[in-house]
């Protein structure tokens, strides 16, 4: 009997420690249950889809610069940090010959329009007499003007290179040594010739004559050119001269300035024999059509002549910009290379500037991301420089071609400050923040409380009756976590926001 009452109070122990076992468990996993789902309740509010990215701060507008043409640099006009203006010339190479050259042309084009316009007129015996006296004019200035480049040339040679040639008639030695054998003996030699073609020279321009004067413009033109070139070796040769206790770099440096005098002087009276000579050479031609009167044939055929002036006028110029550097918009000079008296290559950089005050940020978005960025859209940015302080821009620019970045495709994007600011400057590091999308009433929510099931998007709405899926329809999803919610939650929902699945 007593053993059958131990059987029966072991049974009994057993069932309630089951009871309680149960109790329990179904107690934790109710208490585990409720701290596990959190719950939102779901309000309608605006909706920005984002897209953030890193980037730095360009100039707008940047460039190297340097000369379309080799030669020795005359003249920089231009300083780092310097803000020039649009068209502003920053630094030249020597082209006295392509500035005659502009003269000339230009010279010659004023010429072919008062032929133009005296054709359109119609010419009077008066006009003809006029034009006969300009042309008698014309001839006698291009006689002085050639007498004017000999007495330029005889002073070039006598005294200005003689001032550093012992015996410079007879036997021609340079005062000083210089490190080129070569050219040393070439200016000995030149020195030689100039001295016959100067006395060859004086007998022409003695017996130089107003009504015959075409052999006397080739005589003028060649021998000036040869002067030039002595002048041009001689210079050379002073530059690479070697001082010594009788010659010293000072008296160098006086005969280099002298030098640098005459060369001026020959090329001016170059210009000169040159633009009498073409305004000679139209005053005869003007007196020409005066005197045999103009057709229609004759007006339209100097027409031609007018525009092919121009033409030159506009190759000319090119010619003499290529010994340019022009600011090609206002901005700040940033390197300059340049020195003066230095051998400048062609198309080596010399100059560099960027656009003043409009800058824009280069960063590149990856491929899952540039599908919502378009030309347009706002952005506001972060520079590491100024903390939490927003600059805003706009995207202005997309590549359409892929650009590889760590094995990943991006597309380079280009966005723009929308106002200038002092405060930013080329290659600050950049925080961007651009909107691609804006919803101003929706209904948002986080993009971890969405999930896929059979091939549907699912989310979770507790209710008095506990937990419920509920099919949804997601808009617009933004890279900062959120996703709107088309169809499927309304207002006032409570969504659990770590549905299990």
């Amino acid at each position: 009997m007593r053993m059958l009452q131990a059987y029966v109070m072991m049974y009994k122990t057993r069932i309630l420690l089951l009871v309680a076992g149960v109790v329990c468990g179904w107690f934790f996993f109710v208490h585990s249950t409720v701290e596990v789902s959190q719950t939102q309740v779901v309000h309608r509010t605006a909706f920005s889809q984002q897209v953030s990215i890193s980037g730095k701060v360009v100039a707008a507008k940047n460039v190297d610069m340097g000369f379309a043409q080799s030669g020795r640099i005359a003249a920089v006009y231009a300083v780092v940090g310097q803000r020039v203006s649009e068209g502003t010339i920053l630094a030249a190479v020597e082209n006295g010959d392509a500035r005659a050259a502009v003269m000339q042309r230009q010279a010659a084009l004023e010429t072919q329009n008062a032929r133009l316009s005296s054709l359109e007129a119609g010419t009077r015996a008066e006009q003809v007499a006029v034009t006969e006296s300009m042309v008698t004019s014309s001839r006698a200035a291009l006689v002085n003007a050639i007498r004017d480049a000999y007495r330029a040339a005889d002073s070039a040679v006598h005294n200005t290179l003689d001032q550093f040639i012992q015996n410079p008639r007879t036997d021609p030695r340079l005062l000083f040594s210089v490190t080129d054998t070569q050219l040393a003996s070439r200016v000995e030699t030149e020195r030689v010739s100039a001295e016959m073609m100067l006395s060859t020279w004086q007998r022409s321009v003695a017996i130089l004559e107003i009504g015959n004067t075409e052999d006397s413009i080739r005589e003028a033109t060649h021998n000036l050119a040869q002067i030039a070139m002595v002048l041009s070796d001689a210079n050379d040769a002073l530059n690479h001269a070697i001082p010594n206790l009788v010659t010293t770099q000072a008296t160098i440096d006086t005969w280099i300035v002298s030098t640098g005098g005459a060369r001026t002087a020959i090329n001016t009276a170059l210009s000169l024999v040159t633009a009498d000579a073409a305004a000679l050479d139209t005053q005869q031609k003007n007196l020409e059509l005066e005197q045999a009167g103009a057709t229609q044939e004759d007006i339209t055929a100097q027409r031609a002549q007018v525009e092919s002036a121009q033409a030159d006028v506009a190759s000319a110029q090119a010619q003499l910009q290529k010994t340019l550097i022009v600011a090609p918009f206002s901005g700040i000079v940033t390197i300059v290379n340049a020195k003066t008296g230095s051998i400048a290559s062609s198309g080596a950089t010399q100059i560099s500037m960027v656009s003043d005050g409009t800058f824009q940020i280069e960063t590149y978005i990856p491929e899952i991301n540039i599908v919502n960025v378009k030309v347009g859209d706002p952005a506001a940015v972060k520079l590491d420089a100024y903390g939490d302080l927003q600059f805003d821009a706009k995207v202005v620019l997309i590549d359409p071609a892929e650009t590889v970045h760590d094995g990943v495709s991006t597309y380079k994007t280009t966005l723009q400050f929308t106002a200038a600011d002092s405060r930013i400057r080329s290659g600050m590091t950049a925080t961007t923040l651009i909107t691609t999308a804006y919803v101003p009433d929706a209904i948002v929510v986080p993009k971890a409380a969405i999930y896929e099931k059979d091939g549907r998007t699912w989310m979770q709405v507790k209710n008095d009756r506990g937990v419920v899926e509920r099919a949804v329809t997601v808009g617009a999803v933004s890279a900062l976590g959120s996703a709107v919610i088309e169809s499927g939650i309304v207002e006032g929902d409570t969504i659990v926001l770590n549905p299990k699945k």
